[in-house]
């Protein structure tokens, strides 16, 4: 009988015995010495609550919006590549999960499952993860593929315009699917669930890239295709291109500085994601929770200012919003829910989260997110 799932690190535990050991690494590691994975979550863990008593908070609610969307708490689901892998059909079942619980879910360029797999598993509008690369006739397909799908948001990820090394891949021999070593089926084998659910899905490639890219056609051309097509002359000049193309609600992830957050703003951003990249790209660079505040207060008042990289309970999200964030994004949560029980997990996750946002909350006397504010922390 399996314990009471009382936190995310019930997930975390419960994920680690279910899924293959490379996708696992692929989820947890960051780049170099993770120096910045590990800090991201060491500076959520310095920041001190301020409890109040007392306060007559009852009929309290979680409730806000997010780029106008109503959202049953201030979440989204980032974008995260290879969630097939982290169970079979992952991308579609954490869409459903998500948006059942009243949540925005973001797919990944990256992903699984494609995103006419996604929008024909899903009743409602979801938000799309693109990459600058440099086949723009590529990504020109992507965006009118999202849009035909009816997505509501893109989300244009900045810091990736060349891939961070993450040890941990590179000795995995990370591939989509699995190479059939024999190192890797013995791996496989250990977790018959996972591979039991493998076998009953046709999805276990790219789909949003096989199939679509001339030449690429299996996963070795796939994997020389994506190192050759992150581009690192990624400008503002591409941003203000993508801005026009798409012609909705955009939102700008990866940025760590305030004169790359006004830049965002200029170039017609909804809303700016301060991360960095869940500590995957540049290590040695600060928690995103460090520099929220200052580009929060640099554009706070222009557009939304969301957070993501380390957000694990409702209580960092209570501490991103007091620092000046109107929502966070949250990727490993949600994928230990998702590796661990499937869909079940993903809605687990985001339970645990707004339950401990909304108990968070009572005991620093507010009713609403939109209450939260600096007062609600513990200065020294």
């Amino acid at each position: 009988m399996m314990p009471p799932i009382t936190c995310i690190e019930d997930l975390h535990r419960l994920y680690r015995k279910r899924v293959p050991r490379m996708f696992v690494d692929y989820c947890e590691s960051g780049s170099w010495t993770e120096s910045t994975l590990r800090r991201n979550l060491e500076d959520f863990a310095r920041i001190q609550l301020h409890q109040r008593v007392a306060m007559g908070v009852g009929g309290g609610t979680t409730t806000t919006t997010m780029l106008g969307e109503k959202v049953s708490l201030p979440v989204a689901l980032a974008p995260v590549g290879l969630l097939g892998m982290q169970h079979a059909d992952g991308e579609m079942l954490a869409a459903q999960a998500a948006l059942d619980f009243g949540v925005p879910f973001t797919l990944s360029t990256m992903s699984v499952c494609s995103i006419e797999d996604v929008a024909a598993h899903v009743q409602r509008p979801f938000w799309f993860q693109l990459y600058v690369l440099r086949d723009h006739a590529f990504i020109e397909r992507l965006i009118d593929r999202a849009k035909a799908a009816g997505c509501s948001a893109l989300v244009l990820t900045l810091d990736l315009q060349v891939m961070g090394q993450r040890h941990r891949d590179i000795k995995n021999g990370l591939s989509v699917p699995p190479k059939p070593t024999l190192r890797n089926l013995i791996k496989l084998a250990a977790h018959p669930r996972w591979c039991w659910g493998m076998a009953r899905t046709r999805r276990h490639r790219f789909g949003n890239i096989v199939g679509h890219v001339e030449g690429v056609s299996d996963m070795s051309s796939l994997a020389a295709w994506t190192a050759e097509q992150f581009d690192r002359g990624l400008n503002w000049n591409d941003v203000e291109w993508i801005k026009r193309r798409w012609g909705g609600k955009l939102v700008m992830k990866g940025v760590l500085d305030p004169d790359d957050a006004r830049r965002a703003v200029d170039c017609g951003a909804d809303a700016v994601v301060v991360s960095n990249h869940g500590g995957r790209q540049l290590d040695g660079a600060p928690s995103s929770i460090s520099v929220l505040p200052e580009i929060a207060q640099r554009i706070g008042r222009e557009c939304e200012v969301w957070l993501d990289g380390g957000v694990r309970s409702g209580q960092d999200v209570l501490k991103a919003i007091a620092l000046g964030a109107r929502g966070v994004m949250s990727g490993r949560a949600f994928v230990y829910g998702l590796g661990a029980l499937g869909a079940a997990g993903v809605s687990t996750a985001l339970e645990l989260i707004r339950r401990e946002l909304d108990l968070t909350m009572v005991l620093c006397g507010v009713r609403s997110v939109e209450e939260i504010g600096r007062r609600l922390l513990h200065e020294r």
